[in-house]
């Protein structure tokens, strides 16, 4: 019989023991770990102040850590970030687009930004009815845009930079629940074309819908680390919950 060699998934997102520790010694992140491999979701639940952002300025090289890596294809990030930046596209809570350019020019800057100077306007029109962006939207300024308009844009911006992997910051914020569905639906497009996702969220549903593994973060650590499948059945906000406050009560 013919033995085949099953690929290994490969580690596209990797945090390494990571820690972050500020000058007025707070300690912002405490040895944290995991890896995020391509065609996959990472979703990481936490309260404000958690350590989630922290975590993915680490992966953007905004801030350095105090010891340990984050990479990105193998990158470490604050040794090489230009390079690991290639690899990534980032979308933030707030997303800071240019208030008086259309949503087209905006795409059009971005993508031209990036080195991306083959998209012409068909394609910028494909893409923002791809995040849920209606047609007579495409050619308004975005100083009268909602929220959850302006969300639409950054993630067009991100798909259109055609990166190996995805950073969420809290991407959910400001869509309403219509929009909340569509943006699932096109997250796992996205993954099931290969992307590697990271989504720091306080949305537990949609961590839920969409994960393919699940973190839950508190006081800069990671204190519950599972595979979404094996938490079917189970109430996540529950799980949250418990972990949140057997940790703090650990820590006290």
């Amino acid at each position: 019989m013919e033995v085949h060699d099953i690929p290994t998934p490969k580690a596209m997102l990797v945090a390494e023991n990571l820690c972050k520790r500020y000058e007025d010694d707070l300690l912002a992140l405490d040895q944290v770990s995991f890896t995020v491999e391509v065609g996959s979701v990472f979703a990481v639940l936490g309260a404000n102040g958690a350590g989630k952002t922290t975590t993915i300025n680490l992966f953007l090289n905004l801030i350095e850590p105090t010891s340990g890596e984050a990479r990105i294809n193998g990158i470490v990030c604050h040794k090489d970030p230009l390079e690991a930046k290639k690899h990534v596209s980032f979308v933030s809570e707030n997303v800071m687009l240019y208030p008086n350019f259309t949503a087209i020019q905006n795409l059009d800057f971005f993508a031209r930004l990036g080195g991306k100077s083959e998209y012409k306007r068909d394609d910028y029109r494909n893409v923002l009815r791809r995040v849920g962006l209606a047609d007579d939207a495409h050619n308004k300024r975005l100083k009268g845009f909602s929220k959850g308009m302006r969300q639409k844009c950054g993630i067009a911006i991100a798909i259109l930079k055609d990166a190996p992997a995805l950073l969420l910051d809290e991407p959910t914020s400001g869509l309403d629940p219509k929009a909340g569905h569509d943006f699932s639906k096109l997250v796992r497009a996205l993954r099931d074309e290969g992307k590697a996702i990271l989504m720091s969220t306080h949305d537990i549903f949609r961590a839920k819908e969409i994960a393919d593994t699940i973190a839950i973060m508190d006081n800069g650590r990671i204190v519950m680390m599972e595979k979404a499948s094996s938490l079917q059945g189970q109430d996540l906000e529950d799980i949250y919950m418990k972990h949140i406050a057997g940790h703090k009560t650990a820590a006290a």
